[in-house]
């Protein structure tokens, strides 16, 4: 089971974590463990002094931004297609919150669903006790009640936030949190955010009634159940990543009937107004549960400057890959007249997401167009090279831990290291070191690996790695990546392909004293 679950733990976990001394709970989201309000000796909780003078220790602003976030049950229309969908505020995605780095955030969340919940902050290296995982860092918030989230955010950047609990990502839970940097030196015009995302609450089966299934019939790839082995007997060269399949033949296992840019269809698409020769910032944010889009605009070169918050040096591409969780940031000098806009999900047979770019009255491009663009130079992590403020100093790593990523039972359980959530192994580490994360895809899908409160760099030779929360680990690839251990507490590690993560894809980076 994963932290977004509500089942009782596994045996060995239940009496590994009852030995160091914490209270165990037979039953509640995150397997029953509570470790948020435990002293120590022990993990090092999240309501520990030591996470508390890390907080302290943090860079304020001196500015205090409030907000209540209202989670109901609502209808939204789509643009053309109203359905019933959980929201935050009624809208999909939610209403942005902005901020400035060093900028103390204040949300009450009031939960009007009919459903624990709880608020994550995606890319967010924030206080433990404010990171949303239920049983983990927090009790669920019950139906009718609120929680006070309260923290400096520390880092500009493209952030979201969303539920933790079960599959709830896969409504329309999910806003940006945008954090500005008051020293960026900017160098365009105007700003637009979009929310990428695959759908199909109130349209198709429920995210429940995926679920179930997943968990009974296991995944399927190219129509035919997957083997034990999990090559659905299909030759592994046919299905290992390629220059026209860059994530590899099977890319995910839901078939989502729509997908969505900032919340609309292509038939009423959001439109972004602009005028010819602006330079636009377009921070892109994939909030898809199961779904990684090729992402383009028609008649466009795409200058990539930000890769999950932290800049990069610029690098010019056509189009790019943004797999489940990822951010990326770019900019361009827009053209004289109509552009499609275009999110295609990579690796399926689906209509893509479509917005329109027009900087005057001209004819406008159709739903479905597929500008050249999607097939010019696609953006790798090897082409980006991080920014001299950002660039973790090298250093030897104190400690190396391996990430097995792996496929059980056709699908129908995905494992870290040879357990699901539950019966896994903590990542046990100490404030101060240098961690190197090894993660081997032992799996024939690419999985979308995401650090809670911790940003990380990623491999790359003798040369500094980018800064990333969120990487695509590609089918039977290993990639290193190395992180501070500098923010205490217990935090997830997880696919973000959340049918995956809800399979049993999680494990905790347990900070020990």
């Amino acid at each position: 089971m994963s932290p977004l679950s509500a089942e009782p733990m596994g045996r060995r976990r239940f009496l590994q974590v009852g030995a160091a001394g914490l209270v165990v709970i037979g039953g509640g989201a995150f397997a029953g463990t509570r470790l948020f309000d435990q002293p120590s000796p022990g993990p090092i909780g999240p309501g520990t002094d030591l996470v508390a003078r890390t907080e302290a220790a943090r860079r304020r602003s001196g500015t205090v931004v409030r907000r209540e976030l209202r989670a109901a049950a609502t209808e939204v229309d789509l643009g053309g297609r109203v359905v019933r969908t959980w929201a935050y505020d009624g809208t999909v995605p939610g209403r942005e919150i902005r901020v400035r780095a060093g900028d103390e955030l204040r949300v009450r969340l009031v939960n009007d669903l009919p459903a624990e919940t709880t608020v994550h902050w995606h890319g967010l290296a924030l206080r433990n006790d404010m990171d949303g995982v239920p049983g983990l860092t927090q009790d669920a918030v019950a139906p009718g009640a609120g929680f006070d989230y309260s923290f400096v955010v520390p880092d500009p950047g493209t952030h979201w936030f969303h539920p933790h609990v079960g599959v709830q990502l896969d409504t329309g839970l999910q806003a940006p949190l945008i954090v500005e940097d008051p020293a960026e030196p900017g160098g365009y015009d105007m700003e637009v955010v979009l929310v990428l995302d695959d759908w199909t609450d109130g349209w198709g089966d429920s995210p429940e009634t995926i679920l179930e299934r997943m968990a009974r019939e296991g995944m399927v790839m190219g129509g035919t159940a997957m083997d034990g082995m999990g090559h659905g007997g299909s030759a592994m060269e046919d299905t290992m990543p390629s220059p026209d399949r860059p994530l590899g033949a099977d890319t995910g296992d839901v078939a989502h009937p729509a997908h969505l840019i900032n919340g609309r269809l292509p038939e009423d698409p959001y439109v972004i107004r602009s005028r010819p020769g602006h330079r636009v910032r377009l921070r892109i944010i994939n909030a898809g549960s199961d779904t990684a889009y090729r992402f383009a605009v028609g008649g466009h070169t795409l200058t990539v400057t930000h890769t999950d918050g932290f800049p990069v040096e610029p690098v010019d591409v056509e189009t790019l890959i943004i797999g489940m969780g990822e951010r990326y940031d770019v900019v361009l000098t827009a053209g004289d007249g109509a552009f499609p806009v275009v999110a295609v999900p990579e690796g399926k047979d689906a209509p893509s997401g479509f917005a329109l770019l027009r900087t005057a009255s001209a004819h406008v491009p159709v739903p479905g167009a597929s500008p050249a663009e999607l097939r010019g130079r696609l953006l790798t992590y090897g082409a980006l090279a991080p920014t001299g403020e950002v660039a973790l100093d090298p250093q030897d790593p104190d400690r190396e831990l391996e990430l097995a990523l792996q496929m059980v039972d056709g699908g129908r359980k995905w494992f870290l290291n040879g357990a699901g959530f539950g019966d896994h192994e903590p990542l046990e580490i100490r404030a101060d070191e240098r961690v190197r994360l090894v993660l081997r895809n032992e799996s024939m899908m690419f999985h979308p690996m995401h650090v809670h409160g911790h940003t990380f760099a990623l491999g790359a030779g003798d040369r500094p790695g980018i800064r990333k929360d969120t990487v695509n680990v590609l089918p039977m690839e290993t990639l290193t990546v190395d992180l501070q251990a500098d923010n205490p507490g217990q935090w997830a590690v997880h696919c973000h392909n959340i049918y995956h993560a809800e399979l049993g894809m999680t494990t905790v980076l347990s900070y020990v004293p």
